[in-house]
């Protein structure tokens, strides 16, 4: 459904040095038609901006993308806007993502109006209503204003104004971070049950490597713009191959208290996406660095059957705490 090949998106800052910020620096993946692929990192390390450049709300620095085998990396606006209503975005934050003035029918039918989709006004409301019914809300919703739900009800708002133009590609960026998390396992059952039922493709953006062993088929772990692991979830949870995929895993909450982990605390802060460090990014936190690390960039590598890492260590025997 989607390939990535060699993707940056580099913001330039102006000045006498030209000096830019890689937020996202060569960046290569396929996310296959009805799974879930999952983008995890820390704050900071690309994942948002990955999401947004994928769907080409934000253009490109380089490399290619192609959705459905169609490359679409340096579409106009005219030429996108057919196919914008095959791929939609699920924001962060349900509260900033909905427009206070407007009623919930009017939000989730903005797609139709804007794509001329649904038919006459009738057709729109009937269409309103069966999608909010599809994500858990009642039909009556429809005539109330955002401020009136609660922070998972809005989150589901957002999904019914994602899903009502019927969208084979989903990005649901950290869909669940703003949520209570008594309420981010309802709203992640939802959208397990809306990917089976529709034959979603999901490329789903969190940091809580809990959340995403639950809801993806395969993850792809980010690190300072640049993907530094890719496996299916039970490999990557069993048998981490990355020394930063190993610390995240070891800062993950289990459900058991009793239960002993040996946390990895990394040392210092991320590097900064405008100097980041040479060779590998991650060599500065690394405690398995070496000073070849520092000499040249790691490629991303297949170490087994659909597992890839970046990182020259091969004789590191990491510890999975799952």
């Amino acid at each position: 459904m989607l390939e990535v090949r060699d993707l940056q998106k580099w913001y330039p800052l102006g000045g006498r040095r030209r000096d830019v910020v890689r937020a996202v620096d060569g960046v290569s993946f396929d996310v296959r038609r009805g799974e879930v692929l999952s983008l995890v990192g820390e704050s900071g390390s690309g994942k948002t901006t990955v999401g947004r450049t994928v769907l080409r709300l934000q253009t490109p620095s380089a490399g290619s993308i192609r959705f459905d085998g169609q490359d679409i990396t340096t579409l106009s606006r005219r030429r996108m806007r057919p196919l914008r209503q095959r791929m939609q975005l699920v924001f962060q934050d349900p509260y900033a993502s909905l427009n206070p003035r407007m009623t919930v029918e009017r939000i989730v039918a903005a797609p139709l109006e804007i794509h001329g989709l649904g038919g006459t006004r009738v057709e729109r409301r009937a269409k309103v209503a069966e999608t909010l019914q599809l994500v858990g809300l009642l039909p009556e919703h429809a005539s109330r204003y955002p401020h009136e739900f609660s922070g998972g009800q809005r989150q589901r708002v957002g999904i019914a104004r994602a899903l009502i133009t019927e969208p084979e590609l989903l990005v649901a960026d950290e869909p669940v971070s703003a949520l209570d998390v008594s309420v981010q396992a309802q709203v992640v059952n939802l959208l397990l049950a809306l990917k089976r039922r529709l034959g979603l493709t999901v490329l789903f953006i969190a940091h809580d490597l809990a959340v995403v062993g639950h809801i993806s088929d395969r993850v792809a772990v980010m690190y300072l713009g640049r993907i530094v692991e890719l496996a299916e979830t039970r490999a990557l949870f069993a048998t981490p191959r990355h020394p930063y995929t190993e610390a995240l895993l070891s800062a993950a909450p289990v459900a058991n208290p009793a239960a002993r982990r040996d946390r990895i605390v990394l040392a210092g802060d991320v590097p900064s996406p405008l100097d980041p460090p040479s060779g590998c990014s991650f060599r500065t936190r690394c405690p398995y660095a070496l000073p070849a690390c520092a000499a040249e960039r790691p490629v991303l590598r297949e170490m087994a059957p659909g597992h890839w890492k970046a990182c020259i260590r091969d004789d590191l025997a990491l510890r999975a705490p799952f």
